[in-house]
Protein backbone atom coordinates (compact mmCIF):
# COMPACT_ATOMS: atom_id res chain seq x y z
CA UNK A 1 0.00 0.00 0.00
CA UNK A 2 1.33 3.46 -0.93
CA UNK A 3 1.25 5.77 2.08
CA UNK A 4 2.68 8.94 0.60
CA UNK A 5 5.66 8.64 2.96
CA UNK A 6 7.43 6.04 0.80
CA UNK A 7 9.62 8.83 -0.58
CA UNK A 8 11.33 9.14 2.81
CA UNK A 9 13.08 5.83 2.12
CA UNK A 10 14.92 7.60 -0.71
CA UNK A 11 16.49 9.96 1.88
CA UNK A 12 15.78 13.33 0.26
CA UNK A 13 17.45 16.38 1.81
CA UNK A 14 14.30 18.48 1.40
CA UNK A 15 10.68 17.45 1.95
CA UNK A 16 7.90 19.78 0.80
CA UNK A 17 4.66 18.77 2.50
CA UNK A 18 1.41 20.50 1.51
CA UNK A 19 -1.59 20.20 3.86
CA UNK A 20 -0.44 16.83 5.25
CA UNK A 21 -3.29 16.42 7.75
CA UNK A 22 -6.27 17.45 5.62
CA UNK A 23 -9.04 14.93 6.30
CA UNK A 24 -7.10 12.93 8.89
CA UNK A 25 -8.39 11.77 12.26
CA UNK A 26 -6.89 13.18 15.46
CA UNK A 27 -4.80 10.03 15.91
CA UNK A 28 -3.51 10.18 12.33
CA UNK A 29 -2.73 13.88 12.75
CA UNK A 30 -0.69 13.17 15.88
CA UNK A 31 1.23 10.36 14.13
CA UNK A 32 1.94 12.69 11.20
CA UNK A 33 3.28 15.37 13.57
CA UNK A 34 5.49 12.75 15.25
CA UNK A 35 6.81 11.59 11.88
CA UNK A 36 7.59 15.11 10.65
CA UNK A 37 9.34 15.98 13.93
CA UNK A 38 11.45 12.83 13.65
CA UNK A 39 12.39 13.61 10.03
CA UNK A 40 13.41 17.19 10.83
CA UNK A 41 16.66 16.04 12.40
CA UNK A 42 17.99 14.58 9.16
CA UNK A 43 15.97 16.48 6.56
CA UNK A 44 14.82 19.99 5.84
CA UNK A 45 11.03 19.81 6.10
CA UNK A 46 8.82 22.59 4.72
CA UNK A 47 5.18 22.22 5.76
CA UNK A 48 2.40 24.31 4.24
CA UNK A 49 -0.62 24.04 6.48
CA UNK A 50 -3.63 26.04 7.64
CA UNK A 51 -4.33 23.89 10.71
CA UNK A 52 -2.55 25.95 13.36
CA UNK A 53 -3.01 23.36 16.11
CA UNK A 54 -1.13 20.88 13.91
CA UNK A 55 1.63 23.42 13.36
CA UNK A 56 1.82 23.98 17.12
CA UNK A 57 2.34 20.20 17.55
CA UNK A 58 5.43 20.40 15.34
CA UNK A 59 7.10 22.65 17.95
CA UNK A 60 9.20 24.51 15.41
CA UNK A 61 9.83 27.92 13.91
CA UNK A 62 6.89 29.32 11.90
CA UNK A 63 7.05 31.60 8.88
CA UNK A 64 3.91 33.44 7.77
CA UNK A 65 3.75 34.58 4.15
CA UNK A 66 1.44 37.24 2.76
CA UNK A 67 1.28 38.10 -0.93
CA UNK A 68 4.55 36.27 -1.57
CA UNK A 69 6.52 38.07 1.15
CA UNK A 70 7.59 36.99 4.64
CA UNK A 71 5.25 38.74 7.03
CA UNK A 72 6.50 37.24 10.29
CA UNK A 73 8.79 34.53 11.64
CA UNK A 74 9.17 33.06 15.10
CA UNK A 75 7.58 30.68 17.55
CA UNK A 76 3.91 29.85 17.19
CA UNK A 77 3.10 32.12 20.15
CA UNK A 78 5.06 35.02 18.61
CA UNK A 79 3.39 34.60 15.23
CA UNK A 80 -0.13 34.32 16.62
CA UNK A 81 0.26 37.53 18.63
CA UNK A 82 2.09 39.56 15.97
CA UNK A 83 -0.13 42.58 15.13
CA UNK A 84 0.61 42.26 11.40
CA UNK A 85 -0.50 38.63 11.34
CA UNK A 86 -3.60 39.45 13.36
CA UNK A 87 -4.49 42.30 11.00
CA UNK A 88 -3.88 40.39 7.77
CA UNK A 89 -5.37 37.04 8.74
CA UNK A 90 -7.91 37.88 11.41
CA UNK A 91 -9.06 41.24 10.08
CA UNK A 92 -8.32 43.29 13.20
CA UNK A 93 -9.28 46.90 12.76
CA UNK A 94 -11.78 46.20 10.01
CA UNK A 95 -15.39 47.12 10.52
CA UNK A 96 -17.75 44.22 10.96
CA UNK A 97 -19.86 43.59 7.87
CA UNK A 98 -23.65 43.36 8.35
Amino acid sequence: MHTGWDVVVQAPRLLLVDEPVAGLSDAETERTADLLRSLAGDHTVLVIEHDMEFIRRLQTRVTVLHQGQVLCEGSMDQVQTDPRVVEVYLGAGQEEQP
